[in-house]
């Protein structure tokens, strides 16, 4: 299961990425051949841009490539760098709840009872935002199969 959101987060990321390289490519052209620059794009750029960065930061949690200091972990036993990494993770998933998930999902639902819209594109905001509580529910996923993998001692796919 871990295998196919993988690959369906990296091709939704890479899509994102080509979409936003398009509009960022237009943006130049239509500013300095046209001489009209193109609103939508910009804001279409943007928004990408914000996507990307926030989905990337929960698949790069599911690949083990977020940054982190490793002086104290390396320094201790298996077992204890285990128990260390098992509370970690579990701090992850109690920040990813409270600020992503619910933070994201209130910003959502308040954005959309007002009805706020993007100036250029004209969608609805809570769309774009949608992103914290979704990327939210992919950390806490990584992470509890990472506390699986940890507890049991196998990988978990």
């Amino acid at each position: 299961m871990k295998n196919k959101v993988d690959k369906l987060l990296s091709g939704f990321l890479i899509g994102m990425l080509a979409v936003m390289l398009l509009a960022v490519l237009w943006q130049v052209f239509s500013r300095y051949i046209l001489n009209s620059p193109s609103s939508v794009t910009e804001e279409l750029s943007r928004y990408c841009l914000i996507w990307i960065g926030v989905l990337g930061a929960a698949y790069a949690a599911g690949q083990k490539m977020h940054l982190a200091i490793t002086l104290f972990p390396d320094s201790l036993e298996k077992p204890n760098r285990d128990k260390l990494q098992v509370v970690i993770n579990l701090l992850i998933i109690v920040f990813s709840i409270t600020v992503f998930v619910i933070g994201g999902t209130r910003l959502v639902y308040i954005t959309s009872i007002l009805g706020q819209n993007s100036p250029a594109l004209g969608i609805p905001l809570a769309w774009v935002y949608m992103v914290l509580p979704l990327s939210g529910l992919l950390v806490i996923y990584y992470k509890l199969i990472e506390i699986l993998e940890l507890r049991g001692g196998k990988h978990v796919s």
